[in-house]
């Protein structure tokens, strides 16, 4: 009985790497980004954001086999809506909630850190971000709580 479950258990982790989904990685091209107050700003954004909010997305290898295939796309799909620094002429009315997200832990996910060490922050890391986002035009606060997006899923 244990032989035949492995054996379906195979035979639908091969069926699904049929599904498009999540396949077809795509990186437009950066359009415009930020007016960056420090290259440390945009390192420390690059280093823990970029990967889901831009259009300069490294997909990894596994990002290639479903279902993460699936998960990954719906992420960076997801992220860019909220807020995507490649395309800066657009609006990003998510902007001004940037500090409130990485001070409540809700930025990066907690499930992106296990294989990204590099987006994981120091607290120092986390405070020079958060003032340079301070500092920076477009990351105003707007206030508007009801559309504030959280990176619990």
């Amino acid at each position: 009985m244990l032989v035949r479950i492995l054996r379906w258990v195979a035979v639908a982790s091969v069926a699904i790497q049929l599904v498009p989904y999540g396949h077809q990685h795509t990186n437009p091209a950066v359009v415009q980004e930020p007016v960056w107050d420090s290259p440390q700003t945009r390192d420390l954004a690059r280093r823990a954001c970029f990967d889901c909010h831009s259009n300069e997305t490294t997909w990894p290898w596994y990002s290639n086999v479903a279902p993460v295939s699936w998960l990954t796309q719906d992420d960076v799909n997801d992220g860019r809506r909220h807020l995507n620094f490649s395309e800066w002429n657009k609006p990003q009315r998510h902007a001004g909630h940037v500090a409130e997200e990485i001070k409540g832990g809700d930025m990066p996910p907690w499930f992106y850190l296990p294989m990204h060490a590099r987006a994981k922050l120091t607290a120092a890391e986390q405070a020079a971000l958060i003032a340079g986002f301070g500092r920076m035009p477009g990351f105003e606060d707007t206030g508007d709580d009801d559309e504030r997006p959280t990176g619990k899923k």
